[in-house]
């Protein structure tokens, strides 16, 4: 037992490995590990989406009826954002326009991804009758899982990775043809090693899950209006987002000599403030509704009782429901 502590160091792998191959062919189709962990993320959040509103009382369903408008307006909008702050590769000298559309490669900026992805939210929760706050709130845990699982798509690629280091974790990176998804290969047909550097796509994966968890509890334990859930993972996530950013040695623009990200990540906390005291300004939406229940009085067409039903969408209000809202707040299931 005594020689246990010194032997442990040795029976430990020295180092994280990375994938030599990016991508897999069966016949001609390509299969991309970038592509396949975005879309683990983005079913792992769906399903997780789905429970949360169902414990708040909506229907089945109705997660992957409001993501299929949230899905693919988030993907515009992350590579949207990717292609205006790193605009080089493809509208530079010696760039190629048409690899704008290869997002398989990689290439989604987060922020973008959740501005626009918030945009196909609100709409699809017009039409499903589910107010955006309600919707938001059960989203965020499952969004920021979902962004977990897609840093280990730029692992695959060999890519987002910080300085070098002799750390027990360096991650091993490899000479990459990205062109081809797969390690440049000496003449003996071996990988070449680029060398050993901070593993951030790890680092950011695991801020991700941690914040996952909090938001989980936050929902559980404190006393929030809605919203406020959704809120706390806009200011979360760029704080360890902003840190990560200067670890990172992969190139970047630069605004006053730090990373575009970096500042984009104090201006999202900033905003995420004011959505935390906004939404805590804001009564709570109604009680949601079965639109198939044909003994329930207040059911209408989606898109009204999503409006009514969210007073962050319309607040206008003649005042005459004021008495069936405060029972509905009073009826409102705990956040989760």
């Amino acid at each position: 037992m005594a020689a246990l502590p010194a032997a442990l160091p040795a029976a430990l792998p020295a180092e994280i490995p990375s994938p030599s191959v990016g991508v897999w062919h069966l016949g001609p189709l390509p299969i991309r590990g970038y592509a396949m962990c975005i879309l683990a993320g983005i079913v792992v959040a769906v399903w997780l989406t789905q429970r949360r509103l169902e414990a708040r009382g909506h229907r089945s369903g109705v997660a992957i009826d409001i993501s299929a408008w949230a899905v693919p307006f988030g993907i515009v909008g992350g590579r949207i954002y990717h292609l205006v702050t790193t605009p080089q590769p493809y509208f530079g000298e010696g760039g190629d326009p048409w690899k704008a559309f290869a997002i398989y490669e990689g290439g989604l900026g987060i922020w973008g991804a959740v501005m626009l992805g918030a945009v196909g939210a609100w709409i699809g929760c017009r039409k499903n009758g589910v107010a955006f706050r309600d919707f938001v709130d059960a989203a965020a845990p499952g969004l920021a899982i979902a962004q977990a699982m897609g840093r280990f798509g730029n692992w695959f690629n060999n890519e987002i990775y910080g300085g070098p280091t002799d750390l027990p974790w360096k991650l091993r990176i490899y000479e990459w043809d990205t062109s081809a998804g797969r390690a440049v290969v000496d003449a003996a047909g071996n990988p070449v090693v680029k060398g050993y550097f901070h593993p951030t796509f790890l680092y950011e994966a695991l801020w991700c899950l941690l914040l996952a968890a909090v938001l989980v509890w936050m929902g559980r334990r404190l006393d929030l209006k809605a919203g406020q859930v959704f809120a706390a993972y806009v200011v979360g996530y760029p704080i360890g987002r902003f840190v990560i950013e200067s670890m990172r040695s992969d190139s970047a623009n630069l605004i006053l000599g730090h990373r575009v990200n970096t500042w984009v990540s104090l201006l999202v906390i900033l905003f995420g403030l004011y959505l935390w005291r906004r939404f805590g300004r804001l009564p709570q939406p109604s009680a949601p509704t079965d639109p198939s229940d044909p003994t329930d009085p207040t059911a209408s067409t989606a898109s009204t009782k999503a409006t009514a039903a969210d007073p962050a969408v319309a607040e206008a209000s003649d005042g005459s429901n004021d008495g069936a809202r405060a029972e509905a707040d009073a009826e409102r299931p705990a956040q989760s």
